[in-house]
């Protein structure tokens, strides 16, 4: 609970001479605020970053029927996170506009998809 919200924290980094604090919730001081969501990892292409998907549904009145929408959500993998793969399931937490179209971060690995 370091870091406002109910995560397990990873371990600490090998490396701390040229680990990037500014950028890591656990052990720099980066803020986490805002929503929490979970979603799956579909594209690992760029450095330090993953695209999370989520799928969800909307109700459409004038068939009286739900269609699937999805979201794509770039956020950014902190160096203790390192581990990603296309397919596992992690929540990602809101925090302050890190790029151009960064605005979240990995917190969780909920499992391998």
């Amino acid at each position: 609970m370091a870091i406002g919200i109910d995560v397990p924290t990873p371990p600490e980094p090998d490396n701390p001479e040229d680990y990037d604090y500014e950028k890591c919730p656990f052990y720099g001081q980066l803020s986490v605020r805002g929503q929490t969501r979970e979603g799956t990892v579909v594209s690992t292409d760029m450095a330090k970053t993953v695209i999370v998907e989520r799928e969800y549904d909307v109700f459409v009145p004038k068939y009286d029927r739900y269609m699937k929408r999805r979201s794509r959500i770039p956020a950014h993998v902190p160096g203790v996170l390192d581990s990603l793969e296309v397919g596992d399931e992690v929540t990602i937490a809101e925090t302050r506009p890190l790029s151009k179209t960064k605005s979240h971060v990995v917190v969780e690995i909920l499992g391998d998809g």
